[in-house]
């Protein structure tokens, strides 16, 4: 399972993602713009104002998946820091897969709230 670091859980290890959460989360990132990896980590991090903070030995072996698996493709270019980068971009079939796995997470997370805000034992 991927791990990441969260700063704002009573939990003192790293949590556990469910299944395929992360790649969700870098489909996402990337269908902003193509990023190499730290910047993937660094703006998943700032979107969540660092609740999540990705793991490099989740975000690499995550990113290659998603490479196998035709959603995301890569090549060699420069950074903002003038090192050699590999950067990740989304494709058609990625664009694709996004959309259907947000759709499940939006009624997932639904469902989830519904059962934490519940206030009420009566079924």
């Amino acid at each position: 399972m991927e791990r990441i670091t969260t700063t704002r859980t009573s939990m003192t290890s790293p949590v556990d993602l469910l299944q395929g959460t992360l790649d969700v989360l870098v489909l996402k990132t990337l269908s902003w713009g193509p990023m190499h990896g730290y910047a993937v980590a660094r703006w998943l991090q700032q979107v969540t104002d660092d609740v999540l903070q990705i793991e490099e030995g989740s975000l690499y072996p995550a990113l290659h998946r998603l490479e196998r698996r035709g959603w995301v493709e890569s090549e060699w270019g420069v950074s903002e820091n003038n090192r050699r980068a590999k950067y990740y971009r989304i494709t058609a079939e990625g664009r694709r897969q996004l959309r259907a796995e947000s759709s499940t997470w939006t009624i997932f997370s639904q469902a989830v709230s519904k059962v934490l805000t519940t206030t009420t034992a009566s079924v």
